[in-house]
């Protein structure tokens, strides 16, 4: 299975409800990068994804983006293989 990285912060609805889907799929370890309590990470996030909000989803190298990106991407049957393709 592939990794999975993902910046958020301590109480974003958003981030709870993405981690409950990923661990549904079968996704063990997510590697989460707290933007709230190390400031310079929002910074680097901005940089990699051009966007401001969190959660920021990373499976692999390939940016899915929030949380409402990976519902979609699972509605169309994507996320599974994308977490498999490891």
């Amino acid at each position: 299975m592939q990794a999975v990285k993902m910046y958020t912060t301590a109480v974003c609805p958003f981030c709870i409800r993405a981690k409950q889907i990923l661990k549904a799929k079968g996704v063990e370890q997510i590697e989460e990068i707290r933007i709230d309590s190390e400031p310079g990470e929002r910074i680097k996030m901005m940089e990699i994804t051009g966007r401001r909000t969190v959660p920021q989803i990373f499976i692999g190298d390939t940016h899915v983006g929030g949380c409402d990106d990976l519902m979609a991407l699972d509605s169309r049957g994507g996320l599974v293989p994308l977490l498999n393709a490891g």
